[in-house]
């Protein structure tokens, strides 16, 4: 189970490429950094960030107020230590498969095929939350360019569980009838919203049509090549990062700083809480390292890409903290476009309908980026025997790894429809941090047993930062919700199960 790669054995794969086109520059693999992080995480759960939301079970995690801008700094802080351990070990073995692929080399096959199904959680799970957030802001955008004209069906723009949570609370409130008029009124709104659904038993059977359809759409770029995915990645970045700046610069003359009084409403829990739920909005810097063999100078590129955007993202996130609650009282904020929300309070409708448009355009920046992420990683798996070779097969015309990209993007499609958002963005968070702590304990294992092997790139302050980089993570991890530990836990006993049905025998390093 623990048999390892030597790094002879990884590096002429990534050198040669194995049918894949080396294509991006420094220049591509950042912007696929900034596109795989600015995205729902800045346009949507930075609301719940600072006001915080009520769990299954009924309690609160609350949420960091102006001190937002504290949780942010502490995540990048947490994350930019993994970026510097993953920059070392992927300037090493420049190959596809990011934290699989260095896992494989540092510990052994079984904790490559747990990081590997673990990646499925970070950005198949992670696509399926950023999909549903485009969606939301689909529609809200179609509606408010047409007045209201064009409408989607709620049934036909939601995934079944929430659909069917929101009927049994309308149809309970209903029926109880002690409810006040507007809620009653509510509630009649709601199920009129969903008569024409279909229902098997008490199940409604709603889907999230705009989420599978763009999830597809992006596939099929994804298939085409991934020079013309990166082209159309540059261009959404430009666009959505010239929206944000504009946000900060208009909003900037419009802060009040009483809004920022106290800094820390909920004390420091809120702001940790903060951080542990806003870890998501930094998930994608790591997808960069997915992209190893694809890089035309990849020692050299891979760390510029990871650390570079990580940089950018960090002072983005910080500015647009500090001036969404300069401008909105963090108590007043009520919807799930909390950008276009400031907007609005300023009086330029305008430019909250392109904010708007803003979120779509980011948001599909990040599908497209996680969605190569998966496909790579599972080319690599292929590769080496622990999934069928079927997925290791590269188109002959267009140079991608045509099968499983099909793959992902129909699963992700139809995950869409099954998973709730809080499912999704739950999951991903642990299992993204999960792969962070054995990256960086990675760095000190290769550090050992690897001594003279050359480092273009070296981790500053080794070996306090990998440490901090993974004592870090695991302090995120603990601040999250603890359903998601025995989803995750499920998760990888369907791994490990499949691995020694199927992957432990049919490993290449078996033979």
């Amino acid at each position: 189970m623990f048999r390892r790669k030597s790094p002879d054995q990884v590096v002429p794969e990534g050198s040669h490429g194995e049918g894949l086109k080396r294509s991006l520059s420094a220049f591509d693999l950042t912007m696929l950094g900034i596109g795989a992080i600015i995205g729902a995480g800045l346009f949507s759960s930075i609301k719940e960030m600072i006001t915080g939301r009520v769990l299954a079970d009924g309690s609160l995690f609350v949420g960091a107020g102006p001190g937002v801008i504290l949780s942010f700094a502490i995540t990048a802080m947490a994350c930019g230590f993994a970026a510097f351990c993953y920059a070392e070990i992927a300037s090493m073995y420049p190959v596809s498969g990011s934290a699989y692929s260095y896992s494989y080399v540092a510990f052994g096959e079984v904790i490559a095929w747990m990081i590997g199904w673990d990646l499925m959680v970070e950005y198949a799970i992670g696509n399926v939350y950023v999909a549903a957030s485009w969606s939301d802001y689909f529609t809200n955008f179609l509606r408010g360019i047409s007045n209201g004209a064009i409408h989607v069906p709620e049934w036909l723009g939601m995934d079944f569980q929430s659909a069917t949570m929101k009927v049994k609370a309308a149809t309970d409130m209903l029926a109880a009838g002690t409810a006040s008029a507007a809620d009653l009124a509510s509630a009649k709104e709601t199920l009129a919203a969903f008569a024409d659904a279909p229902r098997i038993g008490h199940w409604v059977f709603s889907v999230d049509l705009p989420a599978a359809l763009i999830t597809l759409l992006l596939t099929v770029l994804l298939f085409v090549g991934v020079k013309e995915s990166a082209r159309l990645n540059t261009f959404m970045v430009i666009l959505k990062v010239g929206l944000v700046v504009a946000f900060i610069a208009i909003g900037f003359g419009h802060i009040d700083t009483n809004n920022w009084t106290p800094l820390m409403p909920n004390g420091f829990t809120g702001v940790w809480h903060g951080a542990a739920l806003g870890f998501f909005s930094y998930i994608g810097f790591d997808a960069v390292s997915t992209a190893g063999e694809e890089a035309k100078n990849p020692q050299r590129d891979l760390p510029r890409g990871m650390i570079w955007s990580l940089i950018i993202c960090t002072v983005l996130y910080i500015l647009t903290a500090a001036v969404l609650t300069g401008v909105v009282n963090w108590k007043q904020l009520e919807g799930n476009d909390p950008l276009a929300e400031a907007f609005e309070k300023i009086g330029m409708h305008g430019a909250s309908t392109a904010m708007a448009f803003g979120a779509v355009i980011a948001m599909a920046a990040v599908l497209l980026v996680f969605q190569l992420g998966q496909t790579r990683i599972f080319y690599v798996m292929a590769r080496d025997g622990l999934l069928p070779k079927v997925f290791s097969s590269v188109h002959p015309k267009y140079q991608t790894p045509h099968v499983n990209t099909w793959l992902v993007g129909i699963v992700v499609a139809i995950l869409c429809s099954v998973l709730t958002p809080d499912q999704a963005i739950g999951l991903t968070n642990i299992g993204t941090l999960f792969a962070f702590v054995l990256v960086a304990l990675g760095v000190i294992a290769l550090r050992i047993r690897e001594p003279h092997r050359p480092r273009p790139f070296k981790v500053p302050g080794y070996p306090v930062t990998p440490i901090l980089a993974a004592l870090a993570c695991l302090a995120l991890i603990f601040g999250l919700e603890a359903s998601n530990w025995w989803r995750f836990v499920v998760w990888l006993g369907i791994g490990l199960v499949f691995y020694f049905f199927y992957g432990y025998r049919k490993s290449k390093l078996a033979s």
